[in-house]
């Protein structure tokens, strides 16, 4: 069982595609039980959400308003699990919420230049069309949550996903306390393990960057950043 599924599954979650009919036909009860069953898949989504200016209670409340919307657009017959539904549509308004809080704030955030999926700006795109692009950016995300720290702080940094002004690698290194030359090598490093396929796996069969040619190119490129490491380590 998937990290998602354990988030909603229970003894009191409804199962079957005959409550979500019921919801979806205006039955406010039926409505009311699937928003309590799914509860902590909002939590689920939120605490890995980098937040930027977003108050927690506001982007739990964001994310009661995206499952709201993924209860009334579910289509058990597309094949998809809903806890994996939800969480993109949960995402959506969550991460729409916080491009909200940080343009208030004068500040734009960006998404890292790995994926081409959709913008979530727009209240009124359709989840259901735009799904695999959220899909995509939730496993992004995943990814970078599964780094090794002292990376995934780069990572954040570099890419304003704290809802901060990108950082400089000097003010990364000062963080850490390395040098602003180690910080950049500790970017690189980032980058090298988040196109790994053993750990991109799931994003890149999303993104159609699974090929042969594709894992060739990965593997070139690890084995020049391991010679430059090597060369490095033996001077």
């Amino acid at each position: 069982m998937n990290r998602r599924s354990e988030a909603t599954d229970g003894p009191g979650t409804p199962t079957g595609a005959a409550p979500f009919r019921q919801a979806q036909a205006g039955c406010r009860d039926s409505l009311a039980r699937l928003m309590t069953a799914h509860e902590k898949l909002v939590h689920a989504v939120v605490r890995k959400q980098v937040l930027g200016d977003l108050p927690f209670a506001e982007a739990l409340q964001a994310g009661r308003i995206g499952l709201w919307r993924a209860i009334l657009g579910f289509d058990p017959q597309r094949g998809t699990a809903f806890s994996t539904y939800a969480w993109t549509c949960i995402m959506h308004r969550v991460w729409r919420e916080v491009k909200l809080a940080d343009r208030a704030q004068g500040q734009a955030a960006r998404h890292l230049p790995l994926t081409e999926a959709a913008s979530w700006a727009d209240e009124d795109r359709d989840p259901a069309r735009d799904w695999e692009a959220f899909a995509a950016d939730c496993a992004l995300w995943d990814l970078v949550a599964r780094l090794p720290q002292r990376l995934q702080v780069v990572v954040l940094a570099r890419y304003e996903l704290t809802g901060q002004a990108q950082a400089f690698y000097a003010q990364i290194g000062a963080a850490l306390g390395v040098s602003g030359e180690r910080a950049r090598q500790l970017h690189t490093e980032a980058l090298i393990w988040m196109r790994q396929p053993a750990h991109s796996q799931h994003l890149r069969s999303l993104l159609g960057r699974h090929t042969l040619a594709d894992y060739e190119a990965v593997e070139a490129e690890t084995q020049r950043w391991l010679r430059w490491r090597g060369g490095r380590h033996g001077r």
